[in-house]
């Protein structure tokens, strides 16, 4: 779809709107902590040694969770779960409740129509290499009957499907590191579409693994700083060399804005627009130009009817790679360039590392905040802007927003070339 050709505003009436926010990440175990901590300069990455089945040790730079799933869930469903849906039900615990629906059964029984999209970008790696260890050192007998379940895509949607009783879909999008934000795409085309009343919409991954972590490294994708931990990830800094893994999930309770009213429920913010389009460039480094992130964003904001000069706020895919940031900054300078001093640019991967599949709904969660709280939150790693890089990157301190209405969108990136932009309003 062209620019020219993009999908005229929702009707009121399918207008969606955010009622919850459910998040674990390496600065905290829900909302409240990760944003706290986040606008606190705080940073999640540090050295940890991961050891491969067979051989030594290897340190790497990582972000964790910083609560253990398991500590949360009840100890049954936990062990029935990979890591990946192990975070999903957390932040999809604490979105649904965020809602208004303080059991989830309250939802489940409320005869809404009700959908989950959950992306992943890896999902149940860890549980897959587990099991093929135990497959080739114990035997075929010892593989877990619990394989083939936890191993596949959409095991976190099903474990959150089950979990609030979704009867109108559950969806698992896999596009890489875009994957949470196709998850919002998708979950706003099913309201406007009048296909759910309410989605339960995110992203989770789990994947800090040694395979995972040497495959990235042998990429020269992965930041070298292991001397300087909370330095490491810059996004969009002169001195970046790449990014650090990180772990954790982004829900958000998307509602028709009819069926929010009808129930009185809270908005912390409205989803107005999605964009979404492919590089079709090279399976790794984005076109050159960000001629896709750019065009994802023009699609974003002609759907959610804004111009640029609208836009205030903007949390960026921002890994800390060379060429992907440059190629991300060249896309936002070409959507923004008459107003690029109004808009305040975040980079919040340099607090909780890169968490791939969970990365974009992760940033909805921050961008919603933002603009509830009306502050850009900080790079707090940032030195200084590469000068090929010409936006206003917000530093080591959070930046307000001004007052009015308030429009922000999120950009978010894969491999395989995928682009997903997302617009919200306050």
């Amino acid at each position: 779809m062209s620019p020219r050709h993009a999908a005229a505003p929702a009707p009121e009436e399918r207008a969606a709107v955010v009622t919850g926010l459910g998040l674990t990440t390496a600065l905290g175990g829900d909302v409240p902590a990760t944003w706290r901590a986040l606008l606190d300069g705080a940073c999640g990455v540090g050295r940890h040694d991961f050891a491969p089945p067979e051989g030594p040790p290897q340190t790497y730079l990582a972000a964790p969770a910083a609560v253990e799933p398991g500590t949360v869930l009840p100890p049954a469903k936990a062990a029935h779960c990979d890591r990946s849906a192990q975070f999903a039900l957390v932040a999809a615990r604490e979105a649904v409740r965020d809602a208004g629906f303080e059991e989830v059964s309250v939802l489940a029984a409320s005869g809404s129509r009700l959908a989950v999209v959950v992306g992943v970008g890896l999902g149940g790696l860890t549980s897959i290499l587990e099991q093929n260890h135990r497959l080739h050192t114990r035997g075929p007998g010892r593989v877990s009957p619990r394989t083939i379940p936890v191993m596949l895509p959409n095991h976190p949607a099903a474990e959150v499907g089950l979990m609030v009783g979704a009867k109108a879909g559950v969806h698992a999008p896999v596009s890489a590191c875009a994957s949470g934000a196709e998850a919002l795409w998708q979950a706003l085309g099913m309201i406007r579409d009048g296909r759910a009343d309410i989605v339960v919409a995110g992203g989770a991954e789990a994947a800090l693994h040694p395979l995972a972590l040497a495959g990235f490294a042998r990429l020269g994708a992965l930041s070298r700083r292991l001397d300087d931990p909370e330095g490491a990830s810059r996004p969009f800094d002169a001195d970046r060399d790449g990014f650090v893994m990180g772990e954790g999930a982004g829900m958000l309770v998307v509602e028709s804005a009819a069926h929010a009213a009808a129930r009185g429920a809270r908005v912390h913010g409205r989803l107005t627009g999605a964009g979404i389009t492919n590089d079709s460039h090279h399976v790794a480094q984005p076109a050159p130009g960000g001629t896709g992130c750019a065009a994802a964003v023009d699609l974003a904001l002609r759907d959610a009817g804004l111009h640029p000069e609208q836009v205030r706020h903007v949390n960026a895919h921002a890994t800390s790679t060379p060429l992907g940031d440059l190629g991300e900054a060249r896309a936002l300078e070409q959507v923004f360039a008459t107003c690029l001093d109004d808009v305040a640019v975040s980079a919040t991967k340099a607090a909780f590392g890169h968490t791939l599949g969970a990365a974009g709904a992760i940033e909805a969660v921050l961008t919603v905040l933002a603009l509830r709280d009306r502050t850009a939150p900080p790079a707090r790693s940032l030195e200084r802007v590469d000068p090929e890089i010409g936006l206003r990157v917000v530093g080591r301190s959070p930046a307000p927003l001004p007052p009015g209405p308030l429009a922000a969108v999120t950009t978010s990136m894969g491999f395989g070339g995928h682009n997903v932009a997302l617009a919200f309003a306050s």
